[in-house]
């Protein structure tokens, strides 16, 4: 059976408490073997706070201990210990999957600003997990009610994001976004890129990237997918305000959104809890919750266990 990683994320945020309500509420143990990575106090702490009676009695053969020399938690604040922590669990969970004890990696949610301030020199989940196993730019893949979307920029300014659009890069991510989708079972289908601009620039009057960099790089990353892949194919650019609802209904296999928030704001609005973010191009998959810590919410037991739920079933469904 897949042995699917479970890592804790920040101490002080919602992550002990979403994966105690799944453990014990709905995690799919007919489908995979959870190994949850973090602390046993901690989330035996969490499962006071949500009323899961004997948790470590019952789910113990899913904890896997890491001591980081977390003493306390604070919840709903930033420290340099839950920062440590959410790294510590991350690094176990990539010796677990490249030793093979484990086939894939679901992440609960981790602060930015605790990394800062516990030195760890990445900025968030997957400039982690690329530089642990010496990825170059990995994939992110959002997938939702059955739309997918990538990202040609994550983690960038809307102004750099915009700086860092060449026909090189859309050609290089055409083509590893067709890759990646063919290795999940998307093997035919066509995806679309969408535009950057208002309707598209509107032939030059809001902008000419479309015409001076997109639909040139289409063209060439067409023919290139012709000799690598049978039925697969991607058109556009497509107007990023009917894009997203045109791949929801089935039109296209996926969209190539431009930038972090085009993207985003598309899957969470069609359903925040079910958005669940994929990596592509590590040497094992990863899944993860697309919320934050929730530090406001944090060890109050108001957080929904759904998304990581959706999560796991999905690192459970798809093969690297």
């Amino acid at each position: 059976m897949k042995r699917i990683a479970i890592t804790m994320g920040d101490p002080n945020g919602i992550g002990p408490e979403i994966i105690v309500k799944m453990l014990a509420d709905s995690f799919p143990y007919d489908q995979c073997f959870p190994v949850v990575i973090g602390n046993k106090d901690v989330l035996q702490e969490a499962a006071n706070v949500c009323g899961v009676k004997d948790f470590l009695q019952k789910y113990s053969q899913y904890v896997y201990h890491v001591d980081t020399g977390l003493d306390q938690i604070t919840p709903g604040t930033v420290t340099e210990a839950g920062g440590r922590a959410a790294f510590e669990y991350i690094r176990k969970s990539v010796d677990l999957c490249m030793s093979g004890e484990c086939q894939a990696v679901a992440t609960a949610p981790i602060n930015k600003e605790s990394l800062k301030a516990a030195n760890v020199p990445y900025i968030g989940h997957t400039e982690i997990y690329a530089g642990l196993t010496d990825t170059k730019d990995p994939l992110t893949m959002f997938e939702t009610d059955g739309l997918r979307i990538f990202f040609l920029t994550r983690h960038l300014s809307l102004r750099n994001s915009i700086d860092a659009l060449s026909e090189e890069r859309l050609i290089d991510y055409i083509v590893r976004c067709t890759e990646a989708l063919n290795r999940i079972g998307v093997q035919q289908g066509v995806m679309a890129v969408a535009g950057l601009n208002p309707h598209n620039g509107e032939h030059g009057l809001f902008g000419d990237e479309e015409g001076r960099i997109i639909e040139p790089a289409i063209e060439k990353a067409k023919k290139i997918l012709e000799k690598k892949f049978a039925n697969s194919t991607v058109t556009g650019p497509v107007a990023a305000d009917s894009v997203f609802h045109l791949a929801h209904k089935g039109r296209y296999s996926a969209v190539l959104s431009l930038y972090h928030d085009q993207g985003h704001i598309a899957a969470k609005t069609l359903d925040f809890e079910r958005t669940i973010s994929i990596t592509h191009g590590l040497p094992f998959l990863r899944t993860s919750v697309d919320h934050g810590t929730a530090f406001d919410i944090a060890w109050k037991n108001m957080a929904s266990s759904v998304s990581m739920h959706e999560a796991v079933v999905l690192a459970c469904k798809y093969e690297h």
